[in-house]
């Protein structure tokens, strides 16, 4: 199933689908906060070198397939599978947008 994500968050889905660590970090505001796995990065240096990390540790697909506003966030279910414990799962991201960025991430199972 194919859902219309709102702009940055398609980009942000689109960078994280070509391992694009660097694009992915340009979907943020310059002190976005992202919380993944119980870790939090400040920053789009952090988120940068976050996604990096991850890109390099695990290959994954993620494919988001429900979207919902939530208490003024933006939350979007996806379907990840990939080389990762516990995989496959289905990943909660909760979005907040500042303008046409991303201010915070959170990901949750």
């Amino acid at each position: 199933m194919t859902i219309e994500l709102p702009g940055v968050i398609a980009e942000y889905f689109a960078a994280d689908k070509k391992g694009n660590a660097e694009a992915i970090s340009k979907c943020f505001t310059q002190d976005a906060v992202v919380v993944d796995e119980g870790n939090t990065y400040t920053g789009r240096d952090a988120i940068r070198q976050w996604m990096a990390n991850a890109s390099t540790q695990y290959n994954y697909t993620v494919e988001p397939f429900a979207l919902v506003k939530e208490d003024g966030r933006t939350v979007v279910t996806s379907h990840l599978v990939g080389n990762f414990p516990g995989s496959p799962v289905d990943l909660r991201y909760f979005f907040v947008l500042e303008g046409d960025k991303i201010a915070e991430l959170e990901i949750v199972p």
